[in-house]
This record gives structure tokens, C-alpha cells and sequence, in this order.
């Protein structure tokens, strides 16, 4: 396991940020919101350190087990600069390495050790299935395809370039929900694996804003992701 905690500065120069679905890096809050944002205790960023000594190596393993030319070492990192929201993603370094980002408000904000494995492993979960490679494939399929049929229908240049931008934003966003499900079903496997409970753990989507089952957005319904972890959990 290699853990580390960045600051600004060496958080951002370590990657290239590709990140899956909705799960990017939130815009840091101002003024009223930034002073509700939670700085973790001592003893929480213990439990978040527990937390990756027992679901980081059972995510690894569950990654080379699904083989593949894929790195399985996997980077964990804490955004500790005050005032960001809490939030979690998965990206790549320029090396193909995966990343598992962490804000250091997420781990004041979850309740137990069962909420904090379930979102690590959920993250740990995209980068198993690939989802990173599989959206940037959507896009480019997007891409070709708007892209093309502007260019058919005799369009010019600045039209072809902004139909091939919608089409790959479309493409990038076509599975997005899809891979969220994936990565929580997963995420269950891991954290079930890591000896914690992630029927437990998925009760920190009912303390989250619920995206609704908006057209091309980013996230499926609060309610169709628990059902997945209940449903995956009991054939366990």
C-alpha cells in the first residue's frame, strides 16, 4: 500500500486529470459555503488510514484477478486543501497509474468505517471496469459520428467542430449511469470482501443531493443504486 497526503501544489502537478462520469473535482466554495465545509479530526483520518490498509489490497487483488494490460497499483492520495467539498474520484497519472482522490471534507463527512470502505471501493471499482478508456471510447464515438454527419450535410468548418464537441460530450455521458451502477455493484463485492457491511455503507447516498433521473445526466437515481448494492449484497 502506498499512502500519501498532498498538498495543493503536488496534487495537481502529480496527474492528468481524466476523470469518470460525474465524479470530477468539485469547484472550491466561497464566501458562506466555504466556512460549512468540515475539516476531518485526527481520529477520522485514522479511521480513513484503516480503512485503505483493509479495502486497498482486496481491490488489487480483485483487479489482476479480472486480468487484462491494466496497472493495478493503485495511488491514494488526500486533497487536504481547506474549503473543498466533499467529493471522491478515480483518474489516471500520465503513466497509466490509477489515482484514488479523496477530499479531506469527504472524511469528515461520512459517518462510519462502513460509508468511507464502500466509497473507496466504488472508486476502486471504476478504474477495474475501465470505465475511464470505455467513456473516452463513447466519445470518440460521438465525435466521428456527429462529426461526420455535419461534414455530410455540407456544413462548415466551425459547424463540424461544434457538432463533433456535442457528439463527444454526448458519447462521454451515454453510459455514465451505467458505469455508476457497475462500480456500486463491484464496490459491494470489494467492501463485503474487506470484512465491512455495504448495505451500511450505501446509507451515505441518502445524505446526498439525488441527481433524479435526468436525461444524459451523470449519476443514476439515489434509489436505483441502493438497489443494486441490496441486490448484489444478497447473492453474496
Amino acid at each position: 500500500m502506498r499512502w500519501k497526503v498532498l498538498i495543493c501544489a503536488v496534487f495537481l502537478a502529480g496527474c492528468e486529470v481524466t476523470t469518470t462520469g460525474g465524479d470530477a473535482p468539485q469547484p472550491r466554495p466561497t464566501g458562506q459555503q466555504q466556512q460549512s465545509v468540515k475539516a476531518p479530526s485526527g481520529t477520522q483520518l485514522s479511521r480513513f488510514r484503516q480503512v485503505v490498509a483493509r479495502v486497498e489490497p482486496v481491490a488489487e487483488r480483485e483487479c489482476r484477478a479480472r486480468g487484462g494490460n491494466v496497472n493495478c497499483d493503485f495511488n491514494v492520495v488526500l486533497d487536504d486543501r481547506p474549503g473543498r467539498p466533499p467529493n471522491a474520484f478515480q483518474t489516471l497519472d500520465r503513466n497509466g497509474r490509477p489515482i484514488l482522490a479523496f477530499t479531506a471534507s469527504l472524511i469528515a463527512d461520512v459517518r462510519n468505517e462502513d460509508e468511507l470502505a464502500f466509497i473507496f471501493a466504488h472508486e476502486a471499482s471504476h478504474h477495474i471496469r475501465r470505465h475511464i478508456p470505455r467513456q473516452q471510447q463513447s466519445a470518440a464515438a460521438g465525435a466521428i459520428l456527429l462529426g461526420g454527419l455535419a461534414t455530410l450535410a455540407g456544413a462548415g468548418t466551425g459547424a463540424v467542430d461544434a457538432a463533433t464537441n456535442v457528439g463527444a460530450s454526448v458519447g462521454a455521458r451515454s453510459y455514465s449511469k451505467e458505469f455508476e451502477l457497475e462500480a456500486d455493484a463491484l464496490g459491494t463485492i470489494i467492501a463485503k470482501k474487506s470484512g465491512y457491511n455495504p448495505l451500511r455503507g450505501a446509507e451515505y447516498f441518502t445524505r446526498i443531493p439525488d441527481p433524479g433521473n435526468r436525461f444524459l445526466g451523470s449519476h443514476p437515481p439515489n434509489a436505483q443504486r441502493i438497489d443494486t448494492v441490496r441486490r448484489v449484497n444478497s447473492q453474496l
